[in-house]
Formats: structure tokens, sequence, C-alpha cells
């Protein structure tokens, strides 16, 4: 067997960072902090660490006039889907949400057909209607469960399409500045309405939460919003987008395997199975013919 690449070795540990996330998350949510002050504290110092970061490398935040309205937009859609992000979590279980996560590429496929990106093709639409039944099942699999739980998985689903929008308006940025200046002036941005909606949440917040759970939110700043935005931007760069995305495919999966090993988080037959036909619509609306091979 060969050893994995470079490139492999970025992109797993990304995916395991961002899927770990979701447990960490759950689990800094159910031991003091609330959603909204969370949010708060966690985008206020990933934004401040990404304006550093920016100033110590490129020197500038600078950007043109003509794109600050895209950027605008990008952080508003970040912002919902950061309010998407707690409130799932703090109402589902952090399993059930990394399942419906599953759909993002979906969702992402529909705002490109929106845009003029894509085109509808039967493939897609069959990808769609399997991925969306799988969605379902999993709906069924917590509707024995509180309200709260439903609630949550829409709100995962939520979350799911605003990632989705939120790549499709920034990607067109990235091809004109870096990563981590974009991220330096919306994540700034989106942490603004953060900061206005959350206020009553952050008065009140009682920030005696103990050692582990500030490590947590550590972790929660510098590996999933931080290193995961350099690994993830370093692997497109060099093997391109499409294959890179491939390997999110597994997130959903090893984020809803990690959330029942260090949760102790139930999962019925029927998430398990929606979480597989939403896998297998990703793997029908990827697939491609082979491009044929230079001479």
């Amino acid at each position: 067997m060969r050893r994995p690449s470079t490139v492999e070795l970025m992109l797993l540990t990304v995916v395991l960072l961002w899927a770990l996330n979701l447990s960490v998350t759950k689990y800094v949510l159910t031991h003091g902090f609330q959603p909204l002050s969370y949010a708060t504290v966690r985008y206020g110092c990933a934004g401040l660490v990404f304006v550093l970061l920016t100033l110590a490398v490129e020197r500038t935040l600078r950007v043109e006039r003509r794109h600050a309205p895209v950027l605008g937009l990008a952080a508003v859609i970040l912002f919902l889907n950061q309010l998407c992000f707690v409130f799932s979590l703090d109402l589902a279980t952090a399993s059930t949400v990394g399942l419906v996560l599953g759909s993002t590429p979906i969702f992402a496929a529909i705002f490109g057909l929106v845009r003029g990106t894509e085109r509808p093709t039967q493939r897609f639409w069959l990808a769609a209607a399997i991925s969306f039944a799988g969605v379902a099942l999993v709906a069924v699999g917590v509707a024995g469960d509180v309200s709260g739980e439903f609630l949550g998985l829409v709100l995962g689903l939520c979350m799911a399409a605003t990632w989705a929008a939120y790549s499709v308006t920034i990607g067109p940025l990235m091809r004109v500045y870096s990563p981590s200046r974009t991220s330096a002036i919306v994540i700034p941005l989106a942490w603004v309405g953060i900061v206005l909606v959350g206020l009553p949440q952050t008065t009140s917040q009682d920030w005696d939460l103990g050692t582990q759970v500030w490590l947590l939110m550590v972790y929660a700043i510098l590996g999933p919003l931080v290193l995961t935005n350099i690994l993830w931007f370093r692997s497109i760069h060099r093997i391109g987008a499409n294959r890179a995305t491939l390997a999110t495919n597994l997130q959903p999966f090893v984020a809803a395997v990690l959330a029942v090993v260090l949760l102790n988080e139930p999962l019925s037959w029927l998430q398990i199975v929606g979480g597989a036909l939403i896998a297998l619509g990703i793997l029908v609306v990827r697939r491609r013919a082979p491009a044929p091979q230079a001479a």
C-alpha cells in the first residue's frame, strides 16, 4: 500500500477537525455555555486571529469597493449559518446534525443552478431526490423524541443550506483575495450581528465554566475555524476544489460516529439508513464521466 500524500493528510485533518467540532460544541453547550454567548466568544476571537494573521502576512485588509456588497452578503449568510449552528446543536444531538450536514453538496448544487453555474440534469434531480429521502428518514428517526430534537434537525438543514450559499457566494472572491483576508473581513462583520442578537445571553452568561470547557473553546476557535481554513484552501490550491470536496463526504459519518462514541448519543437504524441515502445522493451528483487523457 502506498503512503498517503501530504494533501490527503491535510484533507483528513480537515474532516476530523470539522467532525469533532460538532461533539465539542454539543459538550460545551450542555456544560454551561449559552448558544449565543458561545458564538459571540468564538467568532470574536476567530475574527481577531484572522485580522492579526492577515496584517502580519499581507500587511493590508484592503478590498476593492466593487466587492464590498458581496462581502456584506457573505457576512449576513455566515451570521445566519452560525445561528443555525449553535441552536441546532443546542436542540438536537450532534450525530443527527452531523448526518443532516451531508446534504450540503446538494444545496450547493441547487444554488449553482440558481446562479447558472450548474446545468440541471437527470442525474442531479435523481441525486437530490435520494439525498432528501435520506433527510426524511433521519427526520422520522428523531420523530419519536421531544419536539426540540426535530426543530434542531430543521435548523441543521438550514445550516447546511446557508453554508452552501456562503460557499457559492464567497467562492469567486477566493480568486482575488487570500482566504485569510476574506475571513478577516467576513467573520468580524458576521460577529457584529451575533453580538447584537446575543447581547442578552452574553450579559447573563456565567463565565465560571471550568478549565475543560475553556480548553474546548480554544480548540473550537483554533482548530475548526483557523487551522482548517489554512489546510482546506491549500488543498484546493494543489488538487482543485472538485477533488478536495470529495473528501468532505466523509464528514457526516465521522461526525455521527464521534458523537456516538464520545457523547454516548443514540443513533437509530432509520437515521443510519437516512445518512447512507444522503451519501449515495452525493456520490450520484458528484459522478462524472472520465476526462480524456492527454496524449
